[in-house]
């Protein structure tokens, strides 16, 4: 079964105590009550950096252009209890985007430090890769989850550049 094609975009800002992300709990849908990134499926025909901007202006009314997203790199999720959840997920930051985050029926935004991420409160993979990628690192990563759909089996990383999508 091919991995479903989504995006996900951490918008980065500064604050008094250090860079800020933008995070949500998943209120509705794949991963409700988890803390996660802003992002979804690509719809037919859009580009990852397309889909990543049309899905965070809905779920959090915020508008981030095209030329604003950097890069960050690749997660692939392999669900193999549950292939039908396997993902490729395109990552993007943005440091410059319009308006304040707003709850939609999916996701309630919650800002959290850089330095103190909710580890606890969002899937178990996202210490793998998160952090290095919210700090500069570019990583392709391939994560393997266990039969329980939670914890971790594997996770394999890599130096990345965009000119991997291509």
């Amino acid at each position: 079964m091919r991995a479903a094609a989504v995006t996900l975009c951490f918008l980065v800002r500064d604050s008094t105590q250090g860079p800020e992300v933008l995070l949500g709990l998943k209120k509705a849908g794949f991963g409700t009550g988890k803390i996660v990134g802003i992002g979804g499926h690509l719809e037919l025909g859009e580009s990852p950096e397309q889909a990543v901007c049309r899905e965070v202006a809905e779920e959090v009314g915020v508008l981030v252009l095209p030329a604003d997203l950097i890069p960050a790199g690749t997660v692939e999720f392999v669900f193999p209890a549950k292939t039908e959840w396997n993902m490729f997920a395109t990552i993007f930051l943005a440091r410059t985007f319009n308006g304040e985050a707003t709850e939609s029926d999916e996701i309630a935004p919650e800002w959290h430090p850089v330095a103190v991420l909710p580890h606890q409160r969002m899937w178990a993979d996202a210490q793998h890769w998160l952090p290095a990628m919210l700090t500069g690192e570019r990583l392709a990563v391939r994560v393997v989850l266990n039969d329980d759909n939670e914890t971790v089996a594997d996770s394999i990383a890599a130096v990345w550049s965009p000119a991997a999508l291509t």
